[in-house]
């Protein structure tokens, strides 16, 4: 006796799912102004028109993205904190800096972020986006970490930092200049 194949589809959420990590690596390869929801749809296998049901602009689509990235992030800093060899504020965030530069080491999770803050300048959709991401972002690192303002501060810095030596590949130069920004950074 043969079993019977039940064709078992799609749902919304997976989906949209789908399409979330279909966009993340479009957007993070041509940034917000040069990817299509043409592409995507392409890509994710579905039409064009489906990806409007699922976000009902571009601009949705790509905050949807951004969110997603932040979120990401986040869960990433609450494994550096469960990692973390103490309490004391410099260890954490010590800790959490190392967990978030594992994971910038997909490079298009970092690409989103660098499209995002670009995209904020003139979009207020994903300005708003980027606000809100950073604001719980820097209320659960103060918060996880201990840590005063400036420590908290700094550790943001050295996050763009990363961004900056990674994107530019400072890393691989051999110059006064690469060394200045690299030292003391860590990456993988």
């Amino acid at each position: 006796m043969q079993k019977e194949r039940v064709r078992r589809l799609s749902t919304a959420e997976e989906r949209r799912q789908t399409v979330l990590r279909t966009a993340l690596s479009a957007f993070a390869a041509r940034g917000y102004w040069g990817t299509t929801t043409t592409e995507v749809a392409q890509a994710a296998g579905i039409s064009q028109a489906y990806v409007y049901r699922l976000f009902p602009s571009k601009e949705a689509l790509f905050v949807a993205v951004v969110e997603h990235c932040f979120v990401q992030v986040r869960a990433s800093l609450e494994n550096g904190v469960a990692q973390a060899g103490g309490s004391d504020p410099e260890v954490v965030l010590s800790a959490m800096g190392d967990a978030y530069s594992r994971l910038i080491s997909d490079n298009d999770l970092m690409l989103i972020q660098l499209h995002a803050q670009a995209a904020a300048v003139s979009e207020p959709a994903v300005r708003e986006a980027v606000r809100q991401g950073y604001a719980r972002l820097v209320e659960y690192v103060r918060g996880a970490s201990g840590g005063s303002e400036e420590q908290v501060q700094q550790f943001f810095a050295r996050g763009m930092l990363c961004h900056l030596i990674v994107s530019a590949g400072a890393d691989a130069v051999d110059a006064p200049w690469a060394h200045t920004l690299a030292v003391g950074i860590r990456h993988h």
